[in-house]
C-alpha cells in the first residue's frame, strides 16, 4: 500500500510503499478512497519535530470503505461507507479536551495512504447525500466550524455573523452552517473573486481587508456591527474585529493564519461585554450533531480542487499560495 510519509521538518514528503495494515481488537481497516488537506498538514509539516525515525503518514480527513475488521468489533461493518472522526481522545470534560487528545495525523498516523486502521468508535456512517470526496471535506472542519458557531458562539436565528478569510474549508462551513440557521451572514476575504462566491453560498455582503475602509464599510453595510465574529486568522487585524463587535457580542477564534493576535482594547472588551472564545476540533457528541445537522439539511462541502496522491505536493503547494476556495481533496482510489 502507498503512504505519504512526514519525514522532518520542511523535508520533502515522500510517497513509500508499506505493507498493508492489518485490524486489531477494535480496531476497523478502511480502504480510504479520499482524504482532504488542512492547514494543520501544512503547519506539521513546516513546523513539527518528527518524534522517531520513521515517519508520520499525515492526513486527518478520510472517506472509505470498511474491509476488514478486528477481534472487538462486528464483521457486519464489513462493506460499510465510512468517515473518520480525527478527534481522538478527547477526554470527559466536554469544555475542553484532556491532556490524552490528539488528531489524526500527527502523531497517530492519519490518511494520506490507501488504507488506515482505526478504533471503531472514530467511524460513522457516510452522509448518504455525499459522495466519497464530499464526504472526505467535512470531518475536521465542519467540527471545527460546529463548535465554533453553535456550542462556542451560540448562534440564535436572525443574529449577525461576520466570518473572517473566507475561502478555507472551516470559514466555508460556518458560512454554510449560519446560512442554513438563518443567520445573516457577512464574509472579509483579500479575494473579491472568493466574496463574489460567499455573496451565491449566501452571504449578505462581503469585504476585502486589503481594502483600508473595511471596516467602516462593514459597519455601515451591516447597520452597526455583529453579534457573532467567528475568525480563523488572528494577526494584527483582530484588534479590528472588538471594534466591530456588538455589545454582549461573541468572538471565536480557532486559527492563526495571520500570526499572533496583538493590539486588544481592553476598554471595548470589558465596556461592550464582549465574550472572547478559543476553540479546537470538539466532542464526539459535537461531531454527531455536525454530521446530523449536514444530513438533514442536505449540506454539500465546497469542494476546491481534487488532486491524486501522487500529486501532494502540488495540492500542498496550492494550500500554501492560499488560493484555494474549498477543500483541497486527495483521490486515492
Amino acid at each position: 500500500m502507498r503512504a505519504v510519509f512526514f519525514k522532518g521538518k520542511d523535508q520533502p514528503l515522500v510517497i513509500q510503499q508499506i505493507k498493508k495494515f492489518k485490524p486489531v481488537k477494535d480496531q476497523v481497516l478502511i480502504r480510504l478512497h479520499n482524504a482532504a488537506l488542512n492547514h494543520r498538514d501544512l503547519w506539521t509539516w513546516r513546523e513539527q519535530t518528527l518524534p522517531g525515525s520513521e515517519g508520520i503518514i499525515l492526513g486527518s480527513d478520510g472517506s472509505g470503505i470498511i474491509e476488514d475488521v478486528g477481534e472487538e468489533a462486528d464483521t457486519l461493518l464489513i462493506g460499510s461507507e465510512v468517515i473518520i472522526n480525527p478527534s481522538l481522545d478527547w477526554g470527559s470534560n466536554s469544555v475542553v479536551q484532556g491532556n490524552t487528545f490528539r488528531i489524526l495525523g500527527f502523531p497517530d498516523n492519519g490518511t494520506f495512504s490507501d488504507y488506515i486502521v482505526i478504533s471503531k468508535k472514530y467511524v460513522f456512517e457516510k452522509p448518504e447525500h455525499l459522495n466519497f470526496a464530499e464526504s472526505a471535506a467535512v470531518p475536521l472542519s465542519g467540527l471545527t466550524a460546529y463548535r465554533a458557531l453553535f456550542s462556542k458562539a451560540r448562534l440564535r436565528s436572525k443574529e449577525k455573523v461576520l466570518i473572517t478569510g473566507v475561502g478555507g474549508g472551516a470559514a466555508l462551513w460556518v458560512l454554510q452552517f449560519a446560512v442554513a440557521y438563518h443567520g445573516r451572514v457577512y464574509v472579509t476575504s483579500g479575494s473579491d473573486e472568493k466574496l463574489i462566491k460567499a455573496k451565491a453560498l449566501g452571504a449578505i455582503a462581503g469585504f476585502n481587508y486589503k481594502d483600508t475602509e473595511w471596516q467602516q464599510k462593514a459597519v455601515k453595510e451591516s447597520g452597526g456591527g455583529f453579534d457573532i465574529i467567528i475568525d480563523s486568522a488572528g494577526g494584527d487585524q483582530f484588534s479590528k474585529l472588538i471594534e466591530l463587535a456588538l455589545p454582549g457580542g461573541r468572538i471565536v477564534n480557532f486559527g492563526r493564519t495571520a500570526g499572533n493576535i496583538t493590539n486588544i482594547s481592553t476598554r471595548l472588551l470589558y465596556w461592550k461585554q464582549l465574550s472572547i472564545h478559543g476553540t479546537t476540533m470538539g466532542t464526539r457528541d459535537e461531531f454527531l450533531s455536525m454530521l446530523d445537522f449536514v444530513e438533514n439539511r442536505k449540506i454539500k462541502p465546497v469542494v476546491d480542487q481534487i488532486f491524486p496522491l501522487e500529486k501532494i505536493e502540488d495540492a500542498v503547494k496550492r494550500m500554501e499560495q492560499g488560493d484555494q476556495f474549498g477543500k483541497i481533496i486527495l483521490q486515492i482510489s
